[in-house]
């Protein structure tokens, strides 16, 4: 855990699934959130070596969802993120599939991940 009181929570997944905005809420609630990139690393552990979050959530969304959401982007370009996203997935403390609910859910579930664990 880092030296202050709040941890570090990373915050990582695929294009278009909602990290950026789960962060933006995460520090507006007064946690220190960060968006790792890994899904542009060939390095499988990025996440851990420049980040150094204390707890990592992953967010998952479906290529249909990326699409809805903006993304002009192949689905060939969209499975080229997966094997990069694994190791971050598998240790990730909480994984959220976003196709389906609300920015505010997804707050809603970490906060409450966060509230139990500290």
């Amino acid at each position: 855990m880092s030296t202050t009181s709040k941890p570090i929570i990373g915050v990582v997944g695929p294009c278009k699934s909602g990290k950026s905005t789960l962060v933006r809420g995460l520090q507006q609630a007064g946690y220190k959130a960060r968006q790792i990139v890994q899904e542009h690393s060939f390095a499988p552990r990025m996440w851990q070596q420049i980040s150094h979050p204390d707890i990592l959530i992953y967010l998952h969304c479906n290529y249909e969802t990326t699409v809805i959401r903006g993304l002009n982007w192949l689905r060939s370009e969209y499975d080229e993120q997966q094997p990069r996203l694994t190791h971050a997935r598998q240790n990730a403390v909480l994984e959220i599939t976003t196709d389906d609910i609300q920015p505010t859910e997804v707050l809603e579930k970490v906060l409450s991940l966060l509230k139990s664990r500290l």
